[in-house]
């Protein structure tokens, strides 16, 4: 999987995710064979293991926030469905060179501001990333080992000072972006060999099947 474009990593990863997206409400065999393609793309990836559950466990918690109030039913298959698209798109962003966001980017038919937006992101979340092994440093440092130790560390204060923490991390990355030259553009290219593009066919034909079974199920 090393030897892919970082173009194609990033539209197999966003196949996944939108497929997942837009699958049925209570699919859950459907939901369970994206989450088997979330998986082996992890894997496929060699994503550090505990950098992503770390994320992924923080990212639900303030999920879980929004998502309980629905009712269990609801929530926990919403919840499932985000942990399947979380999984897919953080094992690519967490094995990502460093700063190489905007060659992936290039590849995608999407208008310049929202590259932007999402080269932006991209580098938020590596923020945040930073932020997190601060939080964890900082409890072990207060004794709080463990998986329960830092549950009880990642309260909901802790989650709201972390992302205003991280808020103004990036504003500052951003103006000094803005300091080196930085306007939007991203003076990169990318081109995808003809395998590349069969995978991502394949790929495609794969999300799109399960996709649209998922709506001719009858409970």
């Amino acid at each position: 999987m090393h030897k892919l474009s970082l173009t194609l990593k990033l539209q197999l990863s966003l196949i996944i995710v939108i497929g997942a997206a837009f699958l049925n409400l209570n699919a859950w065999y459907y939901l369970g064979a994206y989450g088997i393609i979330a998986l082996c793309w992890a894997i496929s990836l060699r994503v550090p293991i505990r950098k992503l559950t770390g994320l992924l466990g923080l990212e639900l918690i303030f999920l879980s926030f929004m998502a309980l109030p629905l009712g269990w039913e609801r929530a926990s298959f919403l919840l499932v469905r985000s942990l399947v698209c979380l999984l897919t798109m953080n094992s690519f962003l967490l094995t990502l060179p460093p700063h190489s966001f905007g060659i992936a980017l290039k590849g995608l038919p999407l208008p310049k501001a929202l590259k932007e937006t999402l080269l932006l992101a991209a580098q938020y979340l590596e923020i945040l990333l930073g932020e997190v092994t601060q939080m964890q440093r900082s409890a072990k440092l207060r004794g709080l080992n463990g998986t329960t130790g830092w549950v009880r560390y990642a309260n909901a204060s802790m989650i709201g000072a972390l992302y205003l923490r991280s808020l103004d991390r990036a504003e500052r990355v951003y103006a000094a972006m803005i300091a080196r030259g930085y306007n939007g553009m991203l003076p990169v290219y990318s081109t995808m060999r003809m395998k590349e593009r069969f995978a991502l066919l394949a790929m495609g034909f794969l999300a799109c099947s399960l996709t649209t079974a998922s709506y001719q199920l009858l409970f």
